[in-house]
């Protein structure tokens, strides 16, 4: 049996000098490795795909060709008036239902048809910058300010301004905001202690007329003041409105405010008031006033002759006391006394004698800076009131007389009152017209305490030195 090694049986010995039967590749010459790196490469030329053939282009029929040829954006502006029936307004196809209308075959423009294309403006011949008027030649370029960026405290302070911030406006921020009201007085300020402060109500309208009159009696009022009450008849009330006025003011503002009595012979105010551990009087002081005159005047040498009142938190100046007193105070005294205690309290209220022909009664007028007419509500002590102010108006205080408080002391009862008649004619003379409740701790002539007044008198006559507090 043959195999392939040439018809030699295997083991027959080795074969030599046969020559194989493929043939060796020749070897490739050598190459300039430069040279290679110099040429370019280049592809072989790739086939070309063959090309799309050319889309078949539908014959049109003459009854499926439109009359016009329409651009297909042009039926979203098609009125379609001929479907709205009794003459409605035309209405206009939604873009979405008017790209393509059953029954309508789609078309596409036709070439002259189509809109031209805007011609290409020419630019004007360039000019030079001396042949063209200032007014057209363009502005230097100038930097553009830097700005900050968006949200800076700093830029928005400035834009809101529009000039640069002062100190005030910075010393600003520092004001603390107001704490949002609650109730503090009545039934709603019971919810809130009752639920723990969890429920806080809002104040009621009583509450908040109550804080506003608070308010207006503690502002500043940019120096000393003088409140005169005036009513020529006895038992008018002057001197009970002197001690509700500074009791009021004291427990609402604090010290410095004094009642004074400016009685020419004998007066009641010291004896109304609370008893301190000395009488003197206005004689005393003014028998010592060298004393307290200039530089060597002291607050704490002042208090050997006023009457301190405790919770009331005001000063009594107490009149003579003594029935067989010597001669009466004149312009000059009151002067000189009102002169020593202008430099210890801010507020003075002065109690009237019934003689207005008295010299210091004159003087503590002109010294007013707020008039209270007092009176009760009857008849004779609403004319005595009303005289007195045409007497006032003939000597030239008709200013004072049209800024002027007055108050009404109602009685026990109002039956057998003329009360509107009084309002009415007071209204019309004087700036504001106040009543004041019955109170029978005033009526009974002992010294008054505030504390022991009623809620509604104590509220009553804060209204009225709210009144008063206004004028000053």
């Amino acid at each position: 049996m043959e195999n392939e090694h040439n018809g030699r049986e295997p083991g027959s010995g080795p074969v030599r000098d046969v020559e194989p039967f493929w043939e060796e590749p020749e070897p490739a010459p050598p190459r300039d490795v430069e040279s290679a790196w110099a040429q370019p490469l280049r592809r072989p030329p790739q086939p070309r795909p063959p090309a799309d053939p050319e889309p078949a282009v539908p014959e049109i029929t003459p009854a499926a060709r439109p009359s016009v040829a329409v651009h297909p954006n042009e039926a979203v502006y098609r009125p379609v008036a001929r479907d709205r029936p009794g003459g409605a307004p035309p209405a206009f196809l939604p873009p979405d239902s008017a790209v393509h209308q059953p029954g309508r075959p789609e078309t596409t423009p036709l070439p002259h048809q189509r809109p031209e294309a805007p011609a290409p403006q020419q630019p004007a011949p360039a000019q030079s910058a001396s042949q063209q008027p200032a007014s057209q030649q363009p502005a230097p370029q100038q930097p553009a300010p830097r700005r900050r960026p968006e949200g800076d405290p700093i830029q928005e302070a400035l834009a809101g301004s529009g000039d640069t911030p002062t100190a005030d406006e910075f010393a600003r921020r520092r004001l603390a905001p107001p704490p949002a009201p609650s109730a503090t007085m009545g039934p709603r300020a019971l919810v809130g202690k009752g639920t723990l402060g969890l429920v806080r109500l809002a104040p009621g309208r009583r509450e908040m007329d109550y804080r506003q009159d608070v308010d207006t009696v503690r502002r500043n009022f940019g120096g000393l003041r003088q409140v005169t009450v005036v009513n020529p008849k006895g038992g008018a009330g002057k001197t009970v409105a002197v001690l509700l006025l500074a009791m009021t003011f004291g427990q609402k503002r604090g010290g410095y405010v004094l009642a004074w009595d400016n009685n020419e012979t004998q007066g009641t105010l010291g004896m109304r008031a609370q008893q301190d551990f000395h009488n003197r009087t206005v004689r005393d002081m003014l028998s010592d006033l060298p004393l307290l005159q200039g530089v060597r005047g002291r607050v704490g040498d002042l208090s050997k002759y006023v009457r301190s009142q405790g919770e009331g938190m005001f000063d009594v100046l107490a009149s003579d006391e003594s029935a067989t007193a010597g001669e009466m105070l004149t312009a000059g005294a009151f002067a000189e006394i009102r002169d020593v205690v202008s430099r210890f309290y801010k507020l003075i209220f002065v109690d009237t004698g019934n003689n207005v022909r008295a010299e210091n009664w004159q003087a503590a007028i002109d010294a007013t800076d707020q008039l209270v007419i007092t009176m009760s509500a009857r008849n004779d002590s609403a004319e005595t009131a009303a005289r007195m102010l045409d007497h006032l108006e003939t000597s030239g205080r008709q200013r004072l007389v049209r800024q002027a408080v007055t108050v009404v002391t109602m009685p026990p009862t109002r039956k057998d009152i003329d009360l509107p008649s009084i309002q009415a004619h007071f209204a019309a003379r004087t700036r504001a017209v106040q009543m004041a409740p019955y109170e029978r701790l005033i009526d009974s002539g002992e010294p008054l305490r505030y504390g022991a007044l009623s809620s509604g008198t104590r509220e009553a006559w804060l209204k009225i030195a709210a009144a008063v507090a206004e004028g000053l």
